[in-house]
């Protein structure tokens, strides 16, 4: 027998397999997500998230802790998307930076009271609380009290948490996690970050 009836016949056991588990899979909530880990792509992953929301007409907020008022390109998703979307910043910059950690917390606990109103907003689809593993790691904000806003959250509100360090308790509470490796960074070459790549 040749590859291609071979490969027809293997490929047709994955599609029946695959619709059996998209058949037993009739669930409908929203997901607590978690990326984590020392690798690149941890917020970028969540912002591809975030387009497809917007994409389909989601009403979606971005709530960034920690990273300060360095300048994204992101934050111009905003403008395009008025009345879908908005997006705060809630931090002096990183925490090497700021040697400062009860302003640090400080900061949190605003950026929390922006997070409380948009888990009271019932017409919220997709919240990204960015950088919130690493104010969990460095212990400016209680996980109990997360977890216990997240569980009382609308039952379709998707959230997702980025940022390395991410606590036990919260990767054991969510629906999906992602550990981000690295393999290869081109700044320990000495290479700048970029525009488009890093921010």
């Amino acid at each position: 027998m040749t590859d291609a009836p071979l490969h027809q016949i293997r490929m047709q056991k994955l599609q029946a397999a695959m619709q059996a588990r998209m058949a037993r899979a009739t669930e409908k909530r929203g997901l607590l997500l978690v990326h984590t880990g020392n690798g690149k792509g941890k917020s970028t992953a969540a912002l591809g998230m975030l387009v497809r929301s917007l994409g389909h007409g989601f009403k979606c907020a971005v709530v960034q802790f920690i990273k300060g008022s360095q300048p994204t390109a992101e934050t111009a998703l905003v403008q395009a998307f008025p009345g879908l979307l908005s997006w705060d910043r809630c931090g002096d910059g990183f925490t090497w930076d700021t040697q400062d950690r009860e302003g640090d917390v400080a900061r949190v606990r605003e950026g929390w009271e922006i997070v409380k109103a948009h888990l009271a907003d019932p017409d919220l689809r997709f919240l990204m609380l960015d950088e919130f593993n690493v104010v969990l790691q460095h212990r400016y904000f209680p996980v109990e009290e997360l977890l216990e806003a997240l569980a009382a959250r609308p039952d379709h509100l998707h959230v997702v948490l980025t940022g390395r360090g991410a606590p036990q308790v919260l990767i054991d509470a969510a629906d999906l996690v992602t550990e981000m490796r690295m393999v290869k960074h081109p700044f320990a070459a000495g290479v700048q970050a970029q525009p488009g790549l890093e921010f």
